[in-house]
């Protein structure tokens, strides 16, 4: 399939990652849809500034469209599809969403079940406004005709070779590293702030590991208002490690940490003192 007019894509849903992906198809000559129904207002702001057109209901949109690109928290990836194989889509259905191989291979199921086919992908990177910058991992047998949505865009569609549940299994590993020790080292400040001795932490950091104390401050600053989309995503990992064969707990702890952040959405982004004194929950 090539990016052109004729091609509707249906962008589920525009949020901060989801409309500039869309915004690429569009730049590659699609006609982008999504439904308002039901999303607030700063997502029909993001919708309109991206120049996408709005189908109203889900129904609607299923209608219309050839390709449904799915790009929302974890969390609800299952249920969306749910959603759209009720409208009995026969389309191609992209699911870009930090889901594990399990959940991704789940989804496929429910999709395909009722006519789709079903494209596993993974989002790796910052939203794609310039070239270099993101990656959209892809698996399965309609892999190309995915990438071919974004070809000439700055976002790089790379296919990989296997079965759906590769792409979110590269995103899954990728994410167990970059978001799981972000909430680690949240989690070291804050420990270290209990105890009294975060002043000789960092003294020691500035000695052998230069680098952390910077890494801590970034941490907080860039992963508190997001912590409420991340909770199910360190849960998908988790998932994912434990049916590997590998203990889950690393990341059970991470969706723990961030849980305990949600209520930094919408807000200022806090500083690493201010998560350190909001992480400890006492007896």
């Amino acid at each position: 399939m090539t990016a052109v007019p004729s091609v509707t894509i249906g962008l589920l849903h525009p949020g901060e990652m989801g409309s500039v992906v869309g915004a690429c198809a569009r730049k590659a000559g699609a006609r982008v849809l999504w439904a308002s129904e039901g999303r607030g207002r700063s997502t029909g702001a993001r919708a309109a500034a991206a120049g996408f057109e709005d189908a109203g209901a889900l129904s609607a949109l299923v209608r219309a469209c050839d390709v449904i690109l799915a790009v929302c928290p974890p969390h609800a990836a299952l249920a969306l599809a749910h959603a759209v194989a009720g409208e009995r889509f026969a389309g191609l259905y992209v699911d870009a969403n930090a889901v594990s191989p399990a959940t991704a291979r789940e989804i496929g199921a429910v999709i395909e079940k009722d006519g789709g086919t079903f494209v596993d992908g993974g989002i790796v990177g910052s939203p794609p406004v310039k070239p270099g910058t993101t990656r959209l991992y892809l698996s399965g047998a309609a892999a190309r005709r995915a990438a071919d949505v974004f070809a000439g865009t700055p976002l790089e569609a790379v296919v990989l070779e296997g079965a759906p549940g590769a792409a979110s299994a590269v995103k899954m590993a990728y994410a167990a590293w970059t978001k799981g020790s972000q909430a680690l080292l949240m989690a070291v400040r804050a420990v270290a702030a209990v105890e009294g001795v975060e002043a000789a932490l960092l003294a020691e950091w500035a000695r052998s590991q230069p680098d952390l104390t910077a890494r801590s401050e970034r941490a907080a600053a860039g992963s508190a208002p997001k912590a409420w989309r991340w909770i199910g995503e360190m849960e998908e990992i988790a998932a994912g490690f434990a049916a590997a064969g590998l203990p889950e707990g690393f990341h059970e702890a991470a969706a723990e940490i961030f849980r305990r952040l949600e209520a930094y959405k919408d807000a200022p982004a806090p500083s690493i003192s201010e998560v350190a004194r909001k992480l400890p929950r006492r007896a």
